[in-house]
């Protein structure tokens, strides 16, 4: 939309930062909200707003409800996707059918539909009989005990919404050169979810711990027997045995009948298909904390036990699997999440950083779960960086690029959380960029 064009209820005071940021409150007035839908439509259809005859769907009936429903088939291109092309100097995790992600593209709202959760194992989903599996909690306790599921459901069980992030999520944006990977592949390792299950705490109280226990060494029913230690205090603060994800069981991929779920810690500590909690007074120093899922620092030392994740965000509409179609009014949207709590204030920018405006938080806002922001853009067709910068409730702020690199060195893997730029060209493309 050229400068001599002004929508309706905008004027100069409405502008919050360079390049045409907005002020968050025009979108919840219903003229700028009709405007841009209006701008939307036009886009598509050009004039022709008023389509001719009547379309097959109105004319016949239409199928049978299903035992369980399918999607729409014009949705059958918005799926997981599988990692092609995986770093070379990573050849050790190839394993491109064990790792699937989230199209957070082609989503809104915060909860991620159980069929789109991202995916992450070692050595594949094994298929588990739940009247055959059991979860054994024993080692530093008076009384072990053994669960399964049915016994699981029988205890007061609690429903909390969190995210679920991979540790290795992001992390092309360590390398030196900006990826053309779409978003799908750059961020679709995290994914938000409504987890229902019985809180660790209740069933280590049943037990009864020893007083010097520090550690729980969880460990799965893969082939891969994934093992990995948790801090004894997680395990009594918000550590939950889920078994059912948005109402309905967990899925096999996502650790069916049972798993451990670790609210805000690297992914991995989330154990699937769990079977055992030794309770102990020292870690385990297992292959996935020591050989793998430790930060490599800039003197060459590994820092082990990074578990808390850190404050993120990102830009998802508009980004690079997308482009602006014409001059106008756009809607910039995206998530953010913080490992230790809420969220308290997304800023936006549209010109590299140089200048900032707050974005809208759509509420309610959970600890631990992903945020939805949003802030109206007036583009006018010129060149354009969109970041966001996330904030929480502990005053923690997301780095820029740059500063996480000279804090953790070029040898960084896992972790990622920096200031994630979208370029956008005159032409409208948007790309992936440093900035």
């Amino acid at each position: 939309m050229s400068k001599d064009k002004k929508l309706p209820g905008i004027d100069t005071t409405d502008h919050v930062a360079k390049g045409g940021l907005l002020n968050r409150r025009l979108f919840l007035t219903s003229s700028i909200a009709s405007t841009a839908a209006l701008a939307t439509a036009s886009a598509a259809y050009g004039e022709d707003i008023i389509g001719e005859g009547q379309d097959d769907w109105t004319i016949y009936p239409g199928t049978d409800a299903l035992e369980y429903s399918d999607r729409s088939r014009f949705e059958v291109e918005n799926v997981k996707r599988f990692i092609p092309n995986f770093p070379q100097k990573f050849l050790d995790l190839r394993l491109t059918k064990y790792v699937a992600r989230t199209p957070l593209d082609h989503l809104l709202g915060t909860i991620t539909p159980n069929g789109l959760h991202f995916e992450r194992s070692h050595q594949g989903i094994p298929d588990i009989d739940p009247d055959k599996h059991f979860l054994v909690i024993h080692g530093m306790v008076k009384n072990p005990l053994k669960y399964d599921i049915d016994a699981l459901e029988n205890y007061t069980t609690v429903s909390r919404h969190h995210y679920l992030e991979c540790s290795g999520n992001s992390q092309v944006l360590f390398q030196e050169t900006p990826t053309d990977q779409p978003i799908q592949q750059i961020h679709g390792l995290v994914s938000g979810t409504e987890w229902t299950g019985v809180l660790l705490s209740t069933l280590l109280d049943e037990c009864g711990i020893s007083p010097d226990a520090k550690w729980i060494i969880a460990e799965g029913a893969d082939n891969g027997m994934m093992t990995r230690s948790i801090p004894i205090d997680k395990a009594l603060d918000d550590t939950m045995i889920a078994i059912r994800q948005n109402g309905e069981r967990i899925r096999p991929s996502q650790g069916y009948p049972m798993r451990l779920y670790t609210p805000g810690y690297e992914g991995n500590t989330s154990v699937k298909w769990l079977r055992s909690l030794y309770v102990s007074d020292r870690p385990v120093m297992s292959a996935q904390e020591t050989a793998k899922y430790t930060d490599m620092m800039p003197d060459n030392k590994a820092l082990q036990f990074s578990l808390e994740q850190d404050v993120k965000s990102i830009i998802t509409r508009p980004s690079n699997t997308m482009s602006l179609k014409k001059k106008g009014l756009y809607e910039i949207t995206g998530l953010a999440w913080s490992g230790k709590g809420k969220i308290s204030r997304v800023e936006v920018s549209v010109d590299g950083g140089q200048t900032w405006g707050d974005a809208a938080l759509e509420g309610p806002i959970h600890t631990k779960m992903l945020t939805r922001f949003r802030i109206p853009w007036m583009w006018e067709g010129g060149s354009a960086i969109l970041q966001s910068r996330a904030y929480d409730e502990f005053g923690r702020i997301q780095p820029t690029r740059k500063e996480l690199i000279d804090a953790r060195g070029r040898n960084a893997f896992y972790h990622f959380h920096a200031v994630q730029s979208w370029g956008v060209s005159p032409n409208g493309e948007i790309k992936n960029v440093y900035a």
